[in-house]
Formats: C-alpha cells, structure tokens, sequence
C-alpha cells in the first residue's frame, strides 16, 4: 500500500490533472482504472498513480507540465499494442494519447496527417481511399507511434522501406513544455533521433506519412510447406531471398496451421511452415513472375496466393494475436543465414511450448538498405534478415515455460547473428541494459547527447530505458 506521503503526493498530480486536462484523469479510485490500465499483453500487469488520457496537444503539454512540477514515472501510452508494455509504468503517470485517432489524408500531396493514438489498420482505412498506403507494420491493432519510433519493420519495407523513413515530419511534445515540428528542415536532430531512437524523446502527438501508390489489390504469396520438409524449405527460401527483386518483401514462419475455415480442418494447429511475401506493385503478370520463386519451395500442403485488398493483408494474422493473451518476443538480425542457423531454428521450433508461439525471419535490403546507415536513428540498415522468436500463450502458468523458451532460443542464434537487436522486439525492460548497445549500436552516444540536449534533467530518461 501506498504511504500517506506517497498517496498525498498521488492526490496532488491528480488534482494538478484535473484542473488543466480536457480529456479524462484515472486515478487508482476511478471506475474505469483496471481497463484504463491494461494493454494488449496480459502478461503485462502494472499499476501507475494516474491516467491522463489526453484529448489533444494541449492536453499533452499540461500533462508534461504535471510531471515537471511533481516528478513521478512517466510512461507514453499510444495504440498500446507494444510487447513489452512500456505504455504503463508502476506507480507513476501514463500520458495516455489511445483516444487521439485523427486522421487527415492529402491525395495530391500524397501524404497523411495522423494523431499517435492511430492504429495501422484506422491509417490503412483512410489512405486505402485514395489507393496509396505508407508503410506499417503486420498486424492491423497495432499503434503507429511505437512502431514508427522503432524504425517499423512491415510487408512492404523492400519497396517503400521502414515505417520511420517515410515520416516526413511529427510533432512532438518536449520536457520543457514547448510543441516542436521535427523535419529535415526542423529540429533535425529530433527528427534523426525519432527516426528509429524509439522512446525518451519526449510525446510525439502526430506523424506527417509520406504516401505510395499501392491498392486497393496486391499480390501475394502464401504458401504452406509440411513440416518434416522445415530444414529444406528454410534452405530453398533463403537462396530465393538473393535475388528477390525490391519490388517482393519476403518473409517466412515456423508456426501452426491456422484454424481458418478456408484449410481443411484435420490440418488445423499442426506445425508447418508457412512462406509468405507481398509485392510493392499492380497485382498484375509482373508481380506474378516477381514472386513466383517464393512459391516454387517445393510440394506444398497448400498454396493460399492471390490477390486479395490491402487492408484485409494488414489485419489477416490480427485475430492470432488477441488482446489480453500472453507474449514475450526477442529477435536478432543476422547478415546470412546458413545451413547451421537454419538447423539450429528448427531444433529450437520443434520445442515450442504452445500452438500459438512461433518463429518468423523476415528479409529486409532493398529501400531499407538505400538509406544511408547514419540518416536515422535505426541502426541496421545493412542486415539482410531480422529473426524474431516470439512466445504466445494464454495460461499464467506456463509463463515461466514459454518465455524460458524464448530466451533459449535467442541465445541459441546469438553466435549466428550481426550482434543486433530489433528495438519493438526486445524481450522486456530487464533485457534492456544487456541489449542497448545491440539495439541502437554506434548511435547509441548520439542519441544519449540528443536525449540530453532536449531533457537534460531526465523527465523521460525512465522511458529512454525501456525496451
């Protein structure tokens, strides 16, 4: 229990809340406190002092003022979709921005306006209108904000690269108060920082997108390989990836049949391998040739490619990964994938302690690789593959099983990776003292200066330290 310092100190920032915000302030007495609390992973369970749901800019800047003045934790909710749960913290204040879901699509300008509590399936909805997409992430419920500040890994990165490069300007909400515009013509440094530094920058309350023509069709590949065929397939799909155009992003899972009513169901939750890429193009004979090699892996159990709109490729696997379940993810990048790394992923694969957890290795170069290595704050421009081991479960009492699983599994690839880690899938906040450098590698003293520079008496610094 909270002393009585403590809890007067808690009734101060609450009241110093509520006189300045709009929005709404969730106190721990509030009705609505435990679903105001709880974010996309059950596995997640944290209580702060207070919720301020901000319902604008304004709001933000009062709120930031609170937490100057009183000095609790801060924590920066978005769509709150994040693995780690870095949205919530302990006994301090959540600067919540869920309920800001502005969107504002230029066609001409080819570009998009977008508050930081969007989702990327709200963005998709708007922007599929005029038959243009920028780049997000793979599951519609996820919130554009931590994403894009990560760097934002995503279908179609090969042809329109991470979600941070096609960030035009944000603006953002800084530790002395003031509402900034980061651009390249703007507080440069923000918006090299911002570009893949993820958290401890200050509140980015909106995102400028540049926009690309794709839609409202694509092509795709889907393709299900048995399971006693895992190493052969791995092999075949890696030596496909050498010379994929930059027009195909490839991807391929260990993972289970899903229980989908289009597979026959005596193949529902059995292990497969499942090969998977989209083309960053018209669905027409030259994607068909494009991705043809992605398909040709060998015998299939089925084969799921086609055309199908945008929007239902971006919310496809969403249902799989549903609000309030339990998910622990961690991933390396690696320049190669050798016949070694391949037989090491499916002896780690065939102990997986649930249906629901899984293996992906996505395939980055093309547009991710042309941006200059010190343009942005992301730090893994030249790698060729990002290898994720991501656990998901639904029972408490397997939560030691499936992340034990995960962390031996990760450490198994270690000797196979570049040394570097994916900001947004990066295990949970006591993987991040181990990880930092491998996270943002020769940035990382860059980083730190800009931190300072713009929060020199550490507001954000708790959240800079998150995974």
């Amino acid at each position: 229990m909270p002393s009585e310092q403590t809890e007067a100190q808690e009734r101060a920032l609450v009241e110093r809340l509520r006189s300045s915000l709009r929005g709404e302030v969730i106190d721990r007495r509030h009705p609505g406190y435990d679903e105001a609390r709880a974010v996309w992973n059950g596995l997640i369970e944290r209580r702060p002092s207070v919720i301020a749901r901000c319902a604008g800019t304004a709001d933000v800047v009062e709120a930031v003022a609170a937490a100057r003045e009183h000095r609790p934790v801060v924590s920066i909710r978005g769509g709150g979709h994040q693995v780690a749960g870095s949205a919530v913290c302990d006994d301090g204040l959540v600067i919540d921005l869920s309920h800001m879901k502005g969107v504002h699509v230029d066609p001409s300008a080819r570009a998009a306006r977008a508050q930081a509590g969007v989702t990327w399936g709200e963005l998709d909805r708007e922007t599929q209108l005029h038959g243009l997409v920028t780049p997000g992430g793979e599951i519609s419920a996820t919130g554009i904000a931590g994403l894009t500040l990560g760097g934002g890994l995503g279908f179609v990165m090969r042809t329109f690269g991470l979600s941070c490069d096609s960030v035009r300007s944000l603006e953002i909400v800084t530790a002395d108060g003031k509402v900034r515009t980061a651009s390249r013509e703007e507080e440069s440094d923000m918006f090299w920082a911002a570009r893949g530094g993820g958290r401890g920058l200050g509140v980015v309350t909106s995102f400028e997108f540049d926009l690309h023509p794709l839609g409202p069709d694509v092509a795709v590949v889907l393709v299900l390989h048995p399971y006693e065929r895992a190493e052969e397939v791995l092999r075949a799909w890696r030596d496909a990836t050498y010379t994929a155009p930059d027009t195909v992003t490839p991807e391929i899972l260990l993972w289970s049949v899903p229980a989908d009513p289009a597979i026959p169901q005596q193949l529902h939750r059995s292990n497969c391998v499942m090969a998977g890429a989209v083309y960053g193009g018209p669905p027409d004979d030259g994607a068909t040739a494009a991705l043809a090699p992605q398909r040709e892996l060998g015998p299939p159990l089925m084969d799921l490619s086609g055309t199908v709109p945008y929007v239902m490729l971006q919310s496809a696997n969403t249902w799989r990964f549903p609000d309030g379940e339990r998910y622990f993810m961690k991933s390396h990048f690696a320049e190669e994938l050798t016949d070694e790394a391949i037989r090491t992923l499916v002896d780690w694969d065939s102990r997986r302690p649930t249906p629901e957890s899984l293996i992906v290795i996505r395939t980055l170069g093309g547009a991710v690789a042309r941006v200059g290595p010190d343009d942005s704050a992301f730090a893994h421009r030249s790698a060729r593959y990002n290898v994720s081991i991501d656990a998901g479960w639904q029972d408490p009492a397997l939560d030691e099983t499936a992340i034990r699983w995960a962390r031996s599994a990760w450490e198994a690839m270690k000797p196979f990776s570049s040394g570097g880690a994916y900001v947004n899938f990066a295990g949970f906040g006591e993987d991040a003292s181990e990880l930092r450098g491998a996270v943002f590698g020769s940035h990382e003293e860059r980083l730190e200066r800009i931190r300072a520079a713009y929060d020199p008496e550490g507001l954000f610094a708790p959240a800079a330290r998150r995974p």
